[in-house]
C-alpha cells in the first residue's frame, strides 16, 4: 500500500535564505528529532545538488538503519526531490517545494510518497508504529525549521497522511 504524507507551512525567511537552509546537508540532523539518532555518514559539509548522494543512519526501535538518498530533481530555488535508493522503505520519494509569499516569506510544502516493504506486515506496522512516528518527525521538523527561519505559520493545520491505494 502506498501512502502520501503532506505538510504545508510558511516561514518568515525570504526564499534565498530558506533555500540555503534546505540545500545544506548539515541541517538534516538539526531538523530530525534526537530520538532517531540521525547521523550523516558521507556528505557532511556538502551543499546538495542534482544527483548528489547522501548516506546516513538512523536508529529505529534500537536498530541502526542505513539510508541512502539521491537528489533526482534540483530546481533552485523552487524545488528539489530526493529518492531513497537504499533504506527501510520499499519507496520513499520526498518533494520539497518553495514559493515566495507576498509578505516576503516562503511557502514551504512537503510531499512524501512512501510504501513499506512486506505489504501484509507493512500495513500492521504502519498502523501501529510508522504513521505515528512520521507525524512526530514532521511536526518536530516544522517547529525547528520555524526556529531557524524566523518563525512558522501553518498553512495546513497539521501533517497529513493518507493511503493512495
Amino acid at each position: 500500500m502506498y501512502f502520501e504524507l503532506t505538510d504545508h507551512f510558511e516561514v518568515a525567511a525570504d526564499p534565498g535564505r530558506c533555500w540555503a537552509f534546505f540545500a545544506t546537508a548539515d541541517n538534516l540532523p538539526v531538523i530530525t528529532p534526537p530520538w532517531l539518532g540521525f547521523r550523516i555518514v558521507n556528505g557532511k559539509g556538502m551543499a546538495l545538488g542534482q544527483d548528489a548522494l547522501l548516506d546516513y543512519t538512523i536508529t529505529w526501535m534500537g536498530l541502526r538503519v542505513k539510508w541512502r538518498t539521491r537528489i533526482i530533481n534540483w530546481s533552485p530555488p523552487r524545488q528539489f526531490i530526493d529518492l531513497q535508493v537504499r533504506g527501510p522503505y520499499a519507496l520513499w520519494l520526498h518533494q520539497h517545494a518553495f514559493q515566495p509569499t507576498p509578505t516576503g516569506g516562503t511557502d514551504c510544502r512537503d510531499r512524501v510518497i512512501y510504501r513499506l516493504p512486506l505489504p501484509a506486515v507493512g500495513r500492521i506496522i504502519h498502523a501501529t508504529v510508522v504513521r505515528r512516528q512520521l507525524l512526530e518527525i514532521f511536526r518536530f521538523r516544522r517547529k525547528v525549521i520555524g526556529q531557524h527561519l524566523g518563525g512558522v505559520r501553518a498553512a495546513q493545520e497539521d501533517v497529513r497522511i493518507k493511503p493512495l491505494d
